[in-house]
């Protein structure tokens, strides 16, 4: 072994880098090294060199500086394997320890290993394994890192850190840990700068009351705040909202969503559909709108009871819910129907109020007033009783021939037996047309009478079954062939059986069935790089 100190290094280096100057700005510089031992036995072709107690061995290499304890150079190769104590720094900000470094210096690649961390300003990467490539200037790890900056802790096991746009980039069981949340995601990128998570695969983040899942797109980790596309979901203040994009606030107690939307309210057993929708938490309510609609489970098992408008809006805590729906309002159970401007329906008291051109169908029958309330009991939630306030009117088609039974008064008060209308009762000023035929289903004659009050009995298939005369009756039985035509209608007569809702389906107007949705385009990957570019705040000189 020949081992040579100090004081001739400098002339031995000096004559190898004059025989090759045109490559100096290529070659691994030595700027310090105390003793230099050549071993070609161990190290063929090599050069190694110690620190001494003054300094630590340094390298340079275009912008670049290794420091270490000991130090094998390849010069052919132009490369360095850097031991003990390693430090790298690059410009200003750039840093880097490790116990152990290669470097190429034609690559500019460098692999560092054991207890390894690089630091940018405020960005800290830890991990035993890390690669660094100076032509990209990227940084990766590919079995288990850590990156970490003031706000944020992202773990991985595979990861890569951008220098130049300050972005870290993983793709394997990513982490996130925040004081106030936690993100676990396949697929996403982080900009240290701004504290933007953009998501590129399934992602879930659990905050302190809310947790939010998307497979494509944004949050906003200083503000808790962003926007998720692709089977989309958002569990918020007992609340489910999926869509194809949905955004989330959390400082200001908000989230909406665009096309598709469903609010899943699990306390109160209500579904809330649309293309548009939003939650407020602070003020207990939702919104939606673009093919509205409230379903809700009047008892378990039983037939749903679903409320359609251009906009709804449900607000209130549980127990207390109100129910606004306007304008051209519809309601819709198997058994009942009905129409009107808007519907004002309360939890609390169990009463749903139909306003303006209001119209109810139960079974055959037609019910229309200026003002009709349907009252729920508010234990058990099935349908209890039905009023219709001023100008009260009541039209069943015939079902044997083509005439109208109706019956007509001020006002008029409905009951229901296990959600099916069972009687009705008429008040002030009644009248009444009714076709009457005998157990041989052939019509006797037309009951054309006046009196105080009128009682209808409903059958088990919610056709009119009795008609009850209650004091001071005037009328009479009459054939049908000495009866006019224009005497078989009452004055106000207006039936409205087109107007029908035959189905769940049928409660959306033709103009409402087949909207037409504006596509969800989000934020193009290759654009995200310049967007964020402009948003780092601006270093002055």
């Amino acid at each position: 072994m020949l081992k040579i100190y100090y004081l001739f290094i400098t002339f031995f280096f000096l004559l190898s880098m004059a025989k090759a100057q045109d490559t100096t700005s290529k070659q691994i510089e030595i700027v310090y090294a105390g003793t230099l031992t050549i071993d070609n036995d161990k190290y063929p072709g090599a050069t190694i060199f110690n620190s001494d107690e003054e300094r630590k061995v340094q390298f340079r290499h275009q912008g670049m500086d290794i420091w270490c304890d000991v130090a094998i150079l390849y010069q052919k190769t132009n490369q360095v394997k850097a031991f003990g104590d390693v430090f790298i720094q690059q410009g200003d900000s750039l840093k880097m320890n490790s116990n152990f470094i290669e470097y190429n210096g034609d690559t500019k690649i460098a692999i560092a290993k054991e207890n390894v961390k690089l630091r940018n300003e405020k960005m800290t990467v830890e991990t035993q394994e890390l690669f660094f490539d100076r032509n990209t200037q990227q940084a990766y790890y590919l079995n288990y890192g850590k990156i970490f900056d003031d706000e944020n802790v992202l773990t991985s096991k595979e990861g890569r850190y951008f220098v130049t746009p300050k972005k870290s980039q993983f793709t394997t069981q990513v982490k996130i840990t925040n004081a106030n949340f936690e993100v676990n995601s396949l697929t996403l990128d982080y900009y240290h700068a701004t504290g933007h998570i953009y998501m590129f695969g399934p992602t879930t983040i659990t905050g302190k009351d809310y947790v939010a899942y998307g497979e494509r797109g944004f949050y906003d980790s200083k503000i808790e705040q962003g926007y998720f596309m692709d089977r989309a979901r958002i569990d918020y203040d007992n609340k489910i909202l999926t869509g194809d994009s949905l955004y989330f606030n959390k400082f200001k107690s908000f989230a909406s969503g665009t096309n598709n939307i469903i609010i899943r309210d699990t306390i109160n057993k209500t579904l809330v559909k649309g293309h548009y929708g939003e939650i407020y938490k602070a003020q207990d309510s939702m919104y939606i709108t673009k093919k509205a609609i409230v379903i809700s489970e009047v008892e378990k098992g039983k037939d749903s009871l679903y409320i359609h408008a251009k906009r709804i809006m449900v607000t209130g805590k549980t127990g207390a819910r109100i129910i606004r729906a306007y304008p051209n309002a519809r309601i819709f159970r198997t058994d009942m129907q009905g129409k009107c401007d808007s519907i004002h329906s309360s939890q609390l008291t169990g009463l749903t109020k139909l306003i303006g051109n209001p119209v109810v169908w139960s079974g055959k029958s037609q019910m229309t007033g200026d003002h009709i309330h349907i009252l729920a009991n508010t234990q058990t939630e099935k349908l209890d009783s039905l009023k219709v306030f001023d100008n009260a009117f009541l039209i069943e088609k015939d079902s044997l021939g083509t005439g109208f039974n109706q019956v007509k008064g001020k006002i008029l008060k409905g009951k229901f037996q296990e959600n099916k209308l069972n009687n009705v009762n008429l008040y002030q000023n009644t009248e009444v047309i009714y076709y009457a035929y005998n157990d041989q289903q052939q019509l006797v004659g037309i009951n054309k009478s006046k009196c105080s009050q009128i009682r209808v009995n409903f059958d088990e298939n919610q056709q009119i079954s009795e008609v009850i005369f209650y004091t001071n009756v005037d009328g009479s039985i009459y054939p049908e062939d000495k009866i006019s035509k224009k005497e078989l209608l009452f004055a106000n007569f207006n039936w409205r059986g087109d107007e029908m809702i035959q189905s769940k389906e049928d409660i959306f107007p033709e103009e409402e069935k087949n909207i037409q949705l504006v596509p969800i385009r989000g934020i193009k990957s290759e654009e995200i790089d310049l967007i964020e570019e402009k948003l780092q705040p601006k270093v002055e000189n």
